[in-house]
């Protein structure tokens, strides 16, 4: 039992480290942790929203985590190994629920077009095809839209 309460304490421990840093707006956008949905990925202004949103729930899941450590720890084999189960399926429903909302507070967030005054795609004030950069532009990916195929966020900001 001993080793089921450390490996659910090391969860916890994980799950409320991305829960502090998703309130604190410190978790950077990621392939490991985090809301990873595309509309959290397509900004760091949609998933730092995301996972504020889901960070109370995270924390909940580490605490129902830690709940079913101490009790694989202090209860019997047969109910220490039952708590503990109870304690990750409600963990993985909680951090699932603050998930599906972070990730829906993403989505209502106004997505950028990509187009910018200084992105040479046809943001001026000719016609977006008549411009030569929007020409070349649109040779390289088959649109007219600098916001589409391989163009899409080339205009955004790096951070």
């Amino acid at each position: 039992m001993i080793v089921v309460a450390v490996v659910l304490f090391v969860l916890a421990l994980a799950v409320g480290g991305v829960a502090v840093a998703g309130l604190i707006g410190k978790l950077p956008r990621n392939r490991w942790a985090g809301i990873r949905t595309p509309d959290t990925l397509r900004s760091e202004e949609s998933f730092a929203l995301a996972n504020k949103v889901a960070g109370p729930t995270m924390a909940a899941a580490a605490g129902l985590l830690v709940l079913g450590g101490i009790g694989a720890l202090t209860m019997s084999t047969a109910m220490g190994l039952g708590i503990a189960l109870v304690a990750v399926v409600g963990a993985v429903f909680t951090a699932g629920f603050g998930g599906s909302i972070g990730a829906r507070a993403a989505a209502a967030l106004p997505e950028q077009s990509g187009c910018g005054n200084d992105c040479n795609c046809g943001h001026t004030e000719e016609p977006a095809a008549e411009t030569p950069e929007a020409k070349a532009n649109a040779a390289d990916c088959g649109t007219g839209s600098c916001g589409a195929c391989s163009l899409k966020d080339a205009c955004q900001p790096t951070h």
